[in-house]
Order: C-alpha cells, then sequence, then structure tokens
C-alpha cells in the first residue's frame, strides 16, 4: 500500500504516462500474489481445465484418430479455461473488497480512479493467458494437435481479450450480490453457460431449443471465433461474435459501475 501512495502525484496534479504504468504495476502485482496466494482460486482454475481437458480432450479425442474432434476439442476447453479467470478473479474479489469497506479505503489513496478495475482485469488476462497456453502446450505435445504458428497466437490472443466479457459479467454479480453467495452464484453462470453454449457436447446432439438460445451467452461467441480459429468452423460472422462480445462487456461494466457507485 505504501508503495502505491509513493507512486501516485502529489494532490493536485495530473499523475504523468509514466505514474500511472507505476501505479497499475503495482496495484497488479498485488493482485496476482493476491489471487496466486488463494487456493480456492488458483487451484480450480488453472487445474480444473487443464484435468478436464485431459479426460474428455485428450483421451476421448486423439488427434491421430479425430484430428477435426481434437481441434475442437482444443478450441472447447480453451474457452472453458478463458471463462473461469473472469468470473471469479473479479466477481469473488470485488465482493469481499467491497463487503470489508476495501473499496472506500482505496477511494481514499492518492491512486488514480481505474486503475483498482484495470489491475483486476490486468490479472485475469494474464491468468486467461497461462490457463490457454497449458491447453495449448498439452494439447501439442500430449495430443498431437498440429496447428500453424499463427493459429496458435491467435487461440493465446483470443484467450487474453476473450476474458474481458467474463471479466464484467463477474463485476457485475460481485457489485450485486454477498461475498458468502458470489462463488454458488458465479457457478450457477459459469457451468450452465458452458453447456448450453456446447463447449462440452456439441449442440447437434442437444435439444433443439438449446441450439436457438446458445447466441444468447457470450461464451457461444467466443467459441465460435475459436472453431474458426482452429478450423472447423466458418469465418464468415467473426465481425459479428466480436461485436456481441464487445457489447456484453459495456453494458455488464457499465451496469456493475453504476452499482458500485451507487452502494459506496
Amino acid at each position: 500500500m505504501n508503495a502505491v501512495i509513493s507512486a501516485a502525484a502529489p494532490a493536485g496534479s495530473a499523475p504523468s504516462a509514466s505514474s500511472l504504468v507505476r501505479i497499475l504495476l503495482l496495484e497488479a502485482r498485488s493482485e496476482f500474489l493476491r489471487l496466486a496466494r488463494a487456493p480456492s482460486f488458483a487451484v480450480p482454475t488453472i487445474a480444473f481445465p487443464l484435468m478436464f481437458y485431459v479426460l474428455f480432450g485428450l483421451l476421448l479425442t486423439p488427434a491421430h484418430a479425430h484430428p477435426e474432434g481434437a481441434r475442437r476439442a482444443l478450441a472447447a476447453f480453451l474457452v472453458i479455461g478463458t471463462m473461469a479467470p473472469g468470473l471469479f478473479a473479479l466477481g469473488i474479489t470485488l465482493a469481499v473488497d467491497r463487503e470489508r469497506g476495501f473499496l472506500e479505503l482505496k477511494r481514499a489513496l492518492p491512486m488514480p480512479s481505474g486503475i483498482y478495475l484495470a489491475a483486476k482485469m490486468s490479472m485475469s488476462m494474464l491468468f486467461a493467458a497461462l490457463v490457454a497456453g497449458l491447453i495449448m502446450l498439452l494439447a501439442a505435445a500430449a495430443g498431437g494437435v498440429g496447428l500453424a504458428l499463427i493459429q496458435w497466437a491467435l487461440l493465446l490472443a483470443l484467450a487474453m481479450f476473450g476474458v474481458l466479457p467474463f471479466c464484467a459479467i463477474g463485476l457485475l454479480v460481485g457489485a450485486c450480490t454477498k461475498a458468502s453467495a458470489t462463488p454458488a452464484i458465479l457457478n450457477l453462470i459459469y457451468l450452465p453457460m458452458s453447456f448450453l453454449c456446447g463447449l462440452w457436447v456439441p449442440l447437434q446432439l442437444l435439444p433443439h431449443a438449446f441450439t436457438q438460445t446458445a447466441p444468447l451467452w457470450p461464451a457461444w461467441h467466443l467459441a465460435q471465433l475459436a472453431f474458426a480459429v482452429v478450423g472447423v468452423g466458418p469465418t464468415a460472422g467473426s465481425g459479428g461474435h466480436l461485436l456481441m462480445l464487445a457489447l456484453c462487456t459495456a453494458g455488464c461494466f457499465a451496469i456493475a459501475r453504476r452499482r458500485i457507485a451507487r452502494a459506496s
């Protein structure tokens, strides 16, 4: 905390760009240590997607027997691994900070507005990139999935920026619910969403109603982009998917920010 205060600009003066970057890095480092030291966050967020990918991706759809199915499984579980850091990193920590009065303390510090949330979103992007990188490493080394370098790079970028809509959803839930109830509510969003979007089971094998409602979920739009990158889905309509993800991010973030301001 003292490091953040010392990095801030004197009262009444606008901080320079270098000061803003330093403050963001200090706050992001603090947030990273907080999340990394919490087994209840780090273990499920990192270990569970890898475990599920090994069981359902590598063992059930080996690349030598089902090359297209293996690429589809890689894309699907990469999206599953991307969702969790955004939902849980922001949702749970914000709810805890809000109930403990930590948000009021942050406002009292000489720290520019927005750094607190920017640091949380940066760490969500870092964790999403870490999970995606580990899944891709498993896919290439153990699963025999062969993709071009540009495809691997696009998947990593998709995970890093695709986490932002789920950051906004987690922010909205954390701003509206009690800390004790937030994990359960986020799981009620995370698990059904991943299933209803066809990430666990292809939508073609599910009732027709699921196919009709899948586009309502941001995870479905992110999955379509991932499927297009690995070559198992159409590239047409990618702009529409990006637009829907951007609208979800902006809408949830705006509502959450208003809710946080009203609660303070």
